[in-house]
């Protein structure tokens, strides 16, 4: 008999070569292709970790090849100005999974190992918009909103999960920890093991590795893209919503044997060439079914690129600074949606759009009704399709640092706010996984014309107080709805993050 990818390999702490010849030798079962005529919509969302605007080559990545992504653009639209709601994990992964601003749903920075919240459960997530019309639901890869059993995948949506709870590098055997302690073995981690983990709706979820190696994370990208091949041949009858939360190209950096080296621009190329591989079964499997014309594809990022990394870090291209800064080169990502027949090929949208607009969007492709409670993100299929050249979004507030509103834009302006940021100042970043340290800034109250400076350069400040003044009103109207830590305002607009209780199960591995 043909081996399957159905059939499930062992995971634990010396298992992943098992893994890794599992996944390069295993052939797939295909099913006769079913009719895509009155078919549902299904939706599969590809989320990278920290990749740069220019990181691939819809968007001028020229040291390695993305010839799946040149073909994903090629047959959909590039989205130029497409921005997350904060340009930190976390919180930006609150936003696409609910399709509200971060700030909103109490959810900030990264949530580590000793965090206590999550995202609540009274949020409706992307996940449940699409089981509310029967749809079948799997997370592959990173989750980071939350890592005890109430805030899991499984409890807000998703029928299946595989992956780990945040990121990958809050690991004791992140290269800098274990330099540490080369220099001094007593040295402790501030990290607990990294546990990887698995399960359903139905069982729950259960810790398969509980201690994740080097030799595991090279095997990451593989196995989160075979799981979600295997879940689209799977449900090829029912609708499905396919959220596939890569962990690379977050350091530490880790890649199969399939592509060591295959680049020649460096590990960060391999791990981008890997990744590209990844959209390349995706486009696959869906075309193997039959369900392409009615599947709708989208690739983004989560922020920018972390660029005290060096040489294992991206690049902004020509925006300005980069993950941890909402400049634009901390927030904008490189974004590609295809769905032939509906979203036309080789074209690009240079309107405002956000991870916010996911939910909402997908809600009226499928016919599925919105939540009760208020979200922030708007219907943008007109964008999609070409049939609008208007931003749904009047203004888009930019936060960080767990309520700091630092600038305020329109579709052409940004008004940035005095505030401290970190940035390399012009010196390189680190090699080899080790980084290079930030240096602080501190910004005045400055005016950008995103339209003919995305670098933001040129402060134009003096020439449109008319501008300044509609900003700075709505920059208010924000600071009462959400907030303002730099000028005290509390906001009447903020729900609360779920918090573990006495009587709630901790994850425990």
């Amino acid at each position: 008999m043909t081996a399957s990818i159905f059939a499930r390999p062992p995971f634990g702490i010396a298992r992943s070569v098992c893994l890794a010849a599992w996944i390069l030798t295993c052939t797939f079962v295909t099913a006769p292709p079913s009719t895509a005529a009155d078919a549902p919509t299904n939706v599969v969302v590809i989320f990278i970790d920290d990749m740069g605007y220019g990181d691939i080559g819809p968007f001028g990545a020229t040291d390695y090849p993305t010839p799946n992504l040149d073909r994903m653009a090629a047959e959909g639209r590039r989205f130029t100005d497409f921005v997350v709601s904060s340009a930190v994990c976390s919180a930006s992964r609150s936003a696409i999974m609910t399709g509200c601003l971060h700030r909103r749903i109490g959810i900030a920075g990264a949530l580590g190992p000793a965090s206590k919240i999550g995202i609540n459960a009274d949020e409706v997530t992307l996940a449940e918009i699409c089981k509310s019309q029967g749809y079948d639901t799997a997370c592959f890869g990173k989750w980071h909103l939350g890592h005890h059993h109430k805030f899991l995948p499984v409890q807000h949506g998703f029928d299946e999960y595989f992956g780990i709870p945040y990121s990958n590098d809050m690991w004791p055997l992140h290269p800098a920890v274990v330099e540490k302690r080369k220099k001094n073995p007593n040295a402790k981690s501030n990290w607990p093991p990294l546990p990887l983990l698995e399960g359903t709706a139905e069982s729950g979820v259960r810790v398969v590795n509980a201690d994740v190696q080097p030799a595991d994370q090279e095997t990451f990208t593989q196995a989160f893209t075979q799981r979600a091949v295997e879940f689209i041949r799977r449900e090829r009858d029912n609708g499905f919503f396919v959220y596939l939360p890569h962990p690379m190209v977050h350091v530490p950096l880790y890649v199969s044997d399939d592509f060591k080296g295959k680049s020649g621009a460096g590990l960060f190329g391999d791990v981008v060439m890997e990744v590209d591989w990844s959209v390349g079964q995706i486009m696959e499997a869906v075309e193997s079914i039959g369900q392409t014309e009615n599947t709708l594809i989208v690739f983004t990022s989560d922020n920018g690129p972390w660029l005290s990394y060096g040489d294992h870090a991206g690049t902004a291209g020509p925006l300005r600074e980069g993950k941890g800064t909402m400049w634009e080169g901390g927030y904008r990502e490189p974004t590609v949606m295809r769905m032939p027949g509906t979203i036309p090929g080789g074209t690009t949208c240079e309107q405002l759009a956000a991870t916010v607009d996911l939910l909402p969007t997908v809600a009226a492709m499928i016919g599925a009704e919105l939540p009760d409670h208020k979200i922030d993100g708007k219907d943008i299929q007109g964008l999609m399709t070409g049939t609008s050249d208007q931003s749904p979004h009047q203004y888009y507030p930019c936060y960080y640092k767990g309520g700091e509103l630092q600038a305020i834009r329109n579709e052409r302006f940004k008004l940035v706010f005095p505030h401290t940021y970190r940035t390399m100042a012009g010196k390189p970043g680190g090699t080899g996984g080790f980084p290079n340290a930030y240096s602080s800034r501190k910004s005045g109250l400055e005016l950008y014309d995103l339209d003919s400076d995305v670098g933001e350069t040129n402060n134009v400040i003096e020439d449109h107080p008319d501008v300044v003044a509609q900003l700075q009103r709505a920059a208010q109207a924000v600071r009462d709805d959400l907030g303002d830590k730099l000028t005290g305002h509390k906001g009447s607009g903020i729900r609360p993050a779920g918090r573990m209780t006495e009587s709630d199960q901790p994850l425990v591995w």
